[in-house]
Parts: structure tokens; C-alpha cells; sequence
């Protein structure tokens, strides 16, 4: 396996919040990524309550787990869960049978130190709450990705959030507003995205579009990435180059004035 970038990126996914779609959006960035032929690894740190192997469809591949290999019983390439549709992708899963004070920050740094001269990228799931798990997920990341909602409560996790990692010396933060909807928000019934961006005050990576094929895609263990009829498949693929540096603009959910002042804001062409 070869590295395309001369750097790995450690991007922790996080919100505060749980349910507002941190898991699937690691699995559909990393599955992006490897389409593209990057080495790409993620990391589920949310000990006790993994779901990512589900959303990538290998759960039935895994042998080892995270505690396994800092508690010496395997070694990290062992525990290592390749995806046979993409030879570049690499899952590390988390244990289901313990908790989140059996690692701990230096544990999960040295984890990716192993694990950077083989790989581009290395996505850290992070849990929920504002505990040990998140200290664990931040501990060697060096870019962060908030997801959040257009809910009041996600914002205001987010916000939490956003403090914290700030407070931790992040200086590449972006956000991620997932599973909008334009039509709710046009009746005032959802956040804008301008109310989160006014609220958060941090650079927008990207909007995923509220998308029942994504349960579907999730119950199959297929990240919604693969399904090219999707629109939010078309916002992560969108997403995917924005994290490579390339300047794509916004899905134009709806052709109004907002949207055509939000994408002159944020400096992409109409």
C-alpha cells in the first residue's frame, strides 16, 4: 500500500451530541477517499457502542478490536479490518464488551503514529459527550470535522464543542451540517444554514441534504457514497474534494436568494 500525500491527516469527527450523523459521515468521507485510490484508515473510538463496522458492512470481518491491541493481545496490523471493495480502506473497530477509560490519550497517540507512514488519511469516530471518550478522539488529530444538525440542542453541542477543540489548540476546524432541509427551513420550522454559520463561527466544509436512502444504504452496509442517484452521496463526494483542497460549490438545494448569497459568501462562482 502507498501513501499519495507525503503527510497523513488525523481528522477527528465530533459533535458533542450523538445522533446527528458523526459515524456515517466518517464512513462516507473514508469510502470517498479510498475510491479515489487514497489510503485511508478509521478509527472507532466510541468504546462500548461501535456502529461502524455495521455502516461499512464488515462486521462480520472483525477479529480484534482497539483494546486488543493496546492491552498487547494482537497487533495493531492484525486488528486492522480491510474492505474488499476498496483495498486502501482500513477500519480499526472498537471494543463492544468495555469502555472508554480502558485507553487512553497517549494509547491512542501511539496508535497513530503507527499508523501515519502507511496511510493518507486517518479518521477518528468520536463518541458522544464531553468525557474521556472525546479527550481519547482529539489526542493525536491535527484537523477537526463538527457535525451538526439544524436542531437548537445540536447547535448548542456544537458550539460546546467548537470551544473545546479551540481550547485545544485546533486551528483547522470545519463544519458539517448534516440532513438539511430546505423546505423546513423556508417554512421556519429548521435552522438556516446562515443562522448555524452566524451561530458557530467556524469555515463550512459542507451540507448533506436530508436523504432517506441513507437508512437504507446504512441497514446494507453500504455508505450512501456508493449510490450515485443519491443527493446526499453527491454533498460527501462534494465534500471529499473540499477536504483535498479543491474548490467545488455547494449543492444547490433550491434556487433562491439565500442560496445564491450563502455560496458569494462563502467565495464560490455561481
Amino acid at each position: 500500500m502507498e501513501k499519495k500525500t507525503p503527510d497523513s491527516q488525523v481528522i477527528v469527527v465530533t459533535s458533542g451530541k450523538g445522533g446527528v450523523g458523526k459515524t456515517t459521515t466518517v464512513a462516507n468521507l473514508a469510502t470517498g477517499l479510498a475510491k479515489l485510490g487514497y489510503s485511508v484508515v478509521v478509527m472507532d473510538l466510541d468504546i462500548g457502542l461501535k456502529k461502524l463496522d455495521l455502516i461499512l458492512g464488515l462486521e462480520n470481518r472483525v477479529i480484534y478490536d482497539i483494546i486488543q491491541v493496546v492491552e498487547g493481545e494482537c497487533t495493531l496490523k492484525q486488528a486492522l479490518v480491510k474492505d474488499k471493495r476498496f483495498p486502501a480502506l482500513y477500519m480499526l473497530p472498537a471494543a463492544q464488551t468495555r469502555n472508554k477509560d480502558d485507553i487512553t490519550t497517549t494509547q491512542v497517540e501511539a496508535i497513530c503514529e503507527e499508523l501515519k507512514p502507511d496511510f493518507d488519511f486517518i479518521f477518528v469516530d468520536c463518541p458522544a459527550g464531553i468525557e474521556q471518550g472525546f479527550r481519547n478522539a482529539i489526542a493525536a488529530a491535527n484537523k477537526a470535522i463538527v457535525v451538526t444538525n439544524p436542531e437548537v440542542s445540536a447547535v448548542r453541542d456544537a458550539d460546546r464543542i467548537i470551544g473545546m477543540l479551540e481550547s485545544a489548540d485546533f486551528k483547522d476546524i470545519k463544519l458539517l451540517i448534516n440532513r438539511l432541509r430546505p423546505e423546513m427551513v423556508r417554512s421556519g420550522d429548521m435552522l438556516s444554514i446562515e443562522d448555524l454559520m452566524e451561530h458557530l463561527c467556524i469555515e463550512l466544509l459542507g451540507v448533506v441534504p436530508e436523504d432517506r436512502s441513507v437508512v437504507i444504504s446504512t441497514n446494507r452496509g453500504e455508505p450512501i457514497i456508493l449510490n450515485d442517484n443519491s443527493s446526499a452521496a453527491q454533498a460527501f463526494n462534494n465534500i471529499v474534494q473540499r477536504l483535498l483542497g479543491n474548490n467545488v460549490e455547494l449543492m444547490t438545494l433550491e434556487e433562491d436568494s439565500f442560496w445564491r448569497k450563502l455560496k458569494r459568501n462563502l467565495g464560490f462562482k455561481n
